[in-house]
């Protein structure tokens, strides 16, 4: 015979979804004003061919500038970091805009 079972799941009711169960709806917002007025000095010596998330994590949730490999550079605010890429905020135009990249295109990232 069947038992309920109050922990089984029931595809009537509405379950709230994260993306990762650390994750909070604050940690998706972009930052609430510009990034800093100064851009750091380029560094200078032998560049990585890529860079390493483990590296670049410890950027989250801070005002980083990037450079990609083709020149571009910008201030950055990211949110995730996977194995290949990150995601987060891009500062384009006097405001935060949504922004992912793969790892290999980032030539250098200084985060303050």
């Amino acid at each position: 015979m069947f038992q309920y079972d109050p922990h089984h799941y029931d595809p009537n009711h509405y379950y709230p979804m994260t993306i990762n169960e650390y994750e909070t709806p604050l940690d998706r917002q972009a930052p609430l004003g510009p990034p800093p007025q100064m851009i750091p000095p380029a560094p200078s010596g032998p560049q990585a061919f890529a860079v390493d998330p483990g590296a670049i994590n410890r950027c989250l949730f801070r005002f980083t500038f990037i450079r990609l490999t083709n020149g571009d550079s910008f201030w950055f605010f990211p949110t995730f970091v996977g194995r290949n890429s990150v995601a987060g905020y891009r500062w384009w135009s006097f405001r935060w805009v949504n922004f992912g990249i793969d790892l290999r295109r980032i030539s250098s990232f200084q985060c303050v």
